[in-house]
């Protein structure tokens, strides 16, 4: 991007990286993301809409210091919850989803055990990240159907789960084995 060449092949994350790497700093501000993000337009076209959250996490894991946070990107944690909880959060579909909120439900009891009141904070955090994040898969009307079906129903999990962390387990057991569960996720079913 800018003054590198731009190889058509190049995936998103390769051009953000490419990007910033022409720019030389390892400090990233908001406005830096709108630039990437134009910059993004302007080789991809104007249709392009990857958001700042988006590049943020690209280049905190490629191990920029972005000074940027919105609802939908993942917090800034310190070390060693960082390290720990990279990677713990996903929702591809329902078992992913239901694999991670108990692998979290755990991290937070231990640390909650343990009195580590950041520790729970960060994993609150990353719940919250997860239920906002299906949100708004969930209303986005370019997303097929069945999918916001199941990003709904997700987003349901993490809200409950924050409400009342003590009960989840229990009640994504009642909610699987309910009518309406199963009228909604058939196929789904057997594999949650």
């Amino acid at each position: 991007m800018g003054q590198v060449k731009v190889s058509p092949q190049a995936s998103k994350k390769q051009l953000l990286l490419d990007f910033f790497r022409a720019r030389g700093t390892q400090s990233v501000e908001a406005g830096d993301l709108h630039a990437a993000r134009n910059e993004l337009r302007r080789l991809r076209g104007p249709g392009d809409r990857t958001s700042p959250g988006y590049i943020a996490s690209i280049l905190r894991e490629a191990g920029y210091d972005v000074r940027y946070e919105d609802r939908y990107s993942d917090p800034v944690m310190p070390e060693p919850y960082a390290t720990r909880l990279k990677g713990v959060l996903e929702f591809h579909d329902l078992a992913s989803a239901e694999r991670s909120l108990l692998r979290l439900d755990a991290i937070f009891r231990e640390y909650s055990s343990a009195g580590d009141r950041v520790g729970a904070a960060m994993v609150t955090a990353i719940v919250k990240s997860g239920k906002l994040r299906s949100r708004s898969i969930a209303a986005n009307p370019r997303v097929q159907s069945p999918k916001r079906i199941e990003k709904h129903e997700i987003a349901r999990w993490f809200q409950v789960w924050l409400e009342t962390p003590d009960l989840f387990a229990d009640w994504l057991e009642l909610r699987k084995s309910s009518d309406e569960f199963r009228q909604l996720f058939p196929e789904g079913n057997a594999e949650v």
